[in-house]
This record gives C-alpha cells, structure tokens and sequence, in this order.
C-alpha cells in the first residue's frame, strides 16, 4: 500500500475523559518540578501526570515527545530552532495544558501568532490546523479552511480570543461544520464570536447542540456550496458525517476513521462506538467511492495516499481485517 504518513502520533483516541484540575501558570518552578514524569528527559521541556494520551504532542512534535507508560514524556529535547517551535506548539495545543518549560519561553507570543498552522502550503492550499486541542473533545484536531464561498470551521477546538483574532484576520467562518457530537467542544463560544452557521446531523443532536442552525436529515448527501460534500458515515455515532473537499480530494473524517498507532493499517476503533459495527463497515464501504487521495482524522497521523487506488486499497484491508 502507498501512502505517505504526516505527523507522528500514538494512542488515536484517548481514554475516557478524566476530571482535571487547572494549573496555574504562576506555580513556583518547584512546583512545576514536582508534577514532571519521571520519564521525561531532562531538560527544558517536560510533561505532567495529568497527560490524557491524547497524542497530539506525538504527532505535532514527534522527534520530542513519545508514548511512555500509557502517557505522553519528553523523549529528547529539542535540538533546533524548528524542533522547539514545534514543541512550543504542542504546549499550546495540549488540551490539559499539560506540556512545560522549565522557565517561561521567551517566544511563547511568536508561536501563539502562527496558528491557525497550515497543513501543506503547497499541496493543500487554505487548509489549517486550528491547534488549541480542547479537554471537551478528547483533544481533537480542529481544522479551518478558507474558501471563496465561504470559510470552514471543522469541529471546535478551544476556545481562545488570540486565536479567534488570528481566524477572523484569515476572513472569519462563514460555518463550523460539526463532525459528530464527540468534538463540538467549544462551538456555542466559536458560533458567538464568528457568527457562523453551525451544522451537525440530526442524529447527533443532543441538549448540547439543539441550538445548532443547520440540522442534516436523513442520508445525504449534502452540499456546501459547489466544492464540499457532506457523506454520512454512521458509526461511531448515528451522525457522524465526513466533509469532502473535492477539488483538493480531501476527506476529514472526524472520529470515522483514523490510522492505526501501530501500523499503516486504518483503525476503526470500535471501543468507542455507539453504533453496530455492521452500520460502521457499511459507512466504510461508502469511501470505496469517494475520489479522496488525503485523510484528515480527529485523532492521529493525517494521510497522503499515492492516488485513489492507493486509498481504495487501505479501505479494502481495513474491511477485510474486520470481517474475516
């Protein structure tokens, strides 16, 4: 199978959502001392026992940050300027705001500016990283895209005003597409400040998200504008929903589907589910005919698959792992 696997990442989906209590930047460095792992490396940067293994840091920053013992630990620190911007932004996107320096970085306001991050200037053109994981979604990556018709928010990422003023400097949201109920997070505050239209499968509405302007019914698909596709995927819930962007053939797959932590095979990671896994493998089989040559999940590594028969070929494995 031919693919090319960008950014490095573990665990794809973290364990259930544990209560964390919030930490205070003015903690004395002794303080800070005393939640370091023990399995960090020593040195500037170091990861606290409240880490969730949610990946983020592993994939961002892969030549720092490795799994160790069900968490995330500093595993060499970073030996250029490029490996410790990358660093300093995987602090900022933790979701538990887990990830340290031993002394207030200098350039912390430089690396907050440079979010939302593009994902590949020149293969993927107005796609971004949002950044800012938030604990709401189980550390999630949130996307946003920039488009002529009208800017994407794909699913919520933190709250934060600095990143708000950063999107609404790239031309604001005109929608936040909500991938399915697990990584909605932040989205009242985001559809408050952007005053963008809010969109999410009817199957996925819950208290939480009955406020939602736009509710898909039934099967699709559906459309956003001339350049975007919304596929229902159920699965992993009754409204899980994929966006192909079909100029770029992109797909982001939300909790779908994502990239095994262990090998290049994909992964349904069916301990999460709410829905049967027949519904899920049916779902899968729906991708068999969507021209997507990049996958962009929620959780893990993204993918760039050689063409679409490259693609077809990953999807036909991950269906015949789950049904021999």
């Amino acid at each position: 199978m031919a693919l090319l696997v960008l950014g490095a990442a573990t665990s794809l989906l973290p364990p259930p959502r544990r209560r964390v209590v919030p930490f205070r930047a003015t903690a004395s460095p002794a303080a800070l001392d005393r939640r370091r792992r023990p399995q960090n490396v020593p040195g500037e940067f170091f990861v606290d026992h409240r880490c969730i293994d949610c990946q983020t840091c592993r994939w961002m920053a892969p030549e720092v940050f490795k799994r160790v013992d069900g968490q995330a630990a500093v595993a060499a620190q970073p030996s250029s300027q490029e490996e410790r911007t990358k660093a300093l932004q995987a602090l900022l996107s933790c979701p538990t705001s887990s990830i340290h320096t031993d002394k207030p970085p200098k350039d912390i306001l430089q690396v907050h500016n440079m979010f939302p991050l593009p994902v590949d200037q020149n293969l993927l053109p107005g796609v971004y990283l949002c950044g800012y994981h938030s604990e709401h979604s189980f550390g999630a990556t949130s996307y946003f895209v920039t488009h002529p018709q009208g800017n994407i928010l794909v699913d919520s990422p933190r709250y934060t005003p600095r990143l708000a003023d950063n999107i609404e400097r790239l031309g604001g949201a005109r929608y936040m597409f909500l991938t399915h109920i697990d990584d909605v997070a932040d989205h009242r505050k985001w559809a408050e400040r952007l005053k963008c239209e809010r969109i999410i499968h009817s199957g996925d509405v819950e208290e939480g998200t009955a406020d939602v302007e736009r509710k898909l019914d039934g099967n699709g698909p559906w459309n956003i504008g001339t350049d975007f596709e919304l596929i229902h995927t159920p699965g992993h819930t009754q409204g899980s929903v994929c966006l192909y962007y079909k100029p770029l053939k992109l797909l982001f797959t939300g909790d779908h589907v994502a990239k095994s932590e262990e090998s290049d095979d994909l992964n349904l990671f069916l301990i999460y589910n709410k829905q049967s896994v027949s519904l899920q493998l049916d779902s899968i089989k729906k991708l068999l005919g969507v021209e997507f040559e990049w996958l962009l999940p929620g959780h893990g590594y993204r993918i760039k698959y050689k063409d679409v028969q490259a693609k077809n070929a990953a999807m036909e494995s991950l269906l015949a792992n789950y049904t021999s």
